[in-house]
């Protein structure tokens, strides 16, 4: 069976949208995935399903969680070979060898237009780095997350879809628990 990994959006942060990652892998169980297990308290969940396919698998969880966990999020789904090509196509090795930290990937629901990365460049405020490849974003802080000027929702904006973002150390993780 093919490995996935969803991650939600904006779960665990702040105190808002909490949902407690025992109640997710046991909707995720209970909705016929295998192997279902959690990594870390924001939302990252890895499971085995069937061949239906990443888009379907987004609306099916997103519509389970809201209905079965009443949280109302995105839900942004990569298979084992999707996330593998995440890993290949970082355009910033020497950040992800020497401070995996301040590396972040955003996955985005949406390939954004050609418009919409220069726009992402454009609404750059400080030292943050960013490249584009399909589907993610992948960006440098140089000076960390907390106080950057660039959030999702700068991100979003420029880039006209929603997304959902995790620093190297977690995209490793998640690679080792899809069984890389």
């Amino acid at each position: 069976m093919p490995g996935y990994v969803a991650l939600l959006r904006a779960v665990n942060v702040g105190g808002a949208s909490t949902i407690r990652m025992e109640s997710l892998s046991a909707l995720l169980t209970q909705l016929g995935y295998r192997r279902v297990r959690t990594l870390l308290q924001s939302g990252n969940v890895v499971f085995e399903a069937g061949s239906q396919g990443g888009e379907a698998l987004e609306r099916q969880l997103e519509r389970a969680v809201e209905t079965k966990l009443g949280v109302r999020t995105d839900v942004l789904v990569r298979s084992s070979s999707e996330w593998d090509s995440i890993i290949a196509r970082n355009p910033f090795p020497n950040q992800a060898r020497e401070e995996p930290s301040r590396l972040v990937v955003t996955a985005l629901k949406e390939p954004p237009q050609d418009t919409g990365w220069r726009a992402l460049r454009t609404a750059i405020r400080g030292p943050e780095v960013t490249a584009g490849a399909g589907r993610e974003a992948y960006i440098v802080y140089p000076n960390g997350q907390g106080r950057s000027k660039l959030t999702i929702n700068v991100i979003e904006r420029a880039l006209g879809t929603r997304g959902t973002s995790r620093n190297w150390n977690t995209v490793l993780r998640v690679r080792e628990a899809l069984g890389g």
